[in-house]
């Protein structure tokens, strides 16, 4: 599913001639980001109440997930094996956090 995914971005950005460079796809992400941000700022009143899913969450999550699936196909990343790549390291990384008692964020500031 994952390739396929990957495919139907790739063709709908051919045919919405979407395509642009990094910095421009990096710069839309962050955008893209931002309004996701804003929209779960707003409806928790800047965190005053629990946040519970908006009706346009999902749009704007989709579009988020859009964007990078696009700069993956920009830069001939296969997405979903980083995923999974990602997820594999997190996993084993959870491991060695219970075994060591650590309970650090487990993303690496690059």
């Amino acid at each position: 599913m994952s390739a396929e995914l990957q495919q139907v971005v790739a063709q709908s950005a051919d045919a919405a001639d979407l395509h642009a460079t990094v910095p421009t796809l990096l710069l839309e992400l962050q955008t893209m980001l931002g309004s996701l941000t804003a929209t779960v700022t707003a409806a928790t009143e800047r965190g005053r109440r629990p946040f519970r899913p908006t009706a346009d969450l999902p749009t704007r999550l989709g579009e988020l997930a859009y964007g990078m699936y696009l700069l993956a196909d920009q830069t001939g990343i296969d997405l979903a094996q980083a995923v999974v790549t990602t997820a594999t390291h997190l996993h084993r990384q959870a491991q060695q956090t219970q075994a060591t008692g650590q309970n650090d964020w487990p993303f690496d500031a690059h």
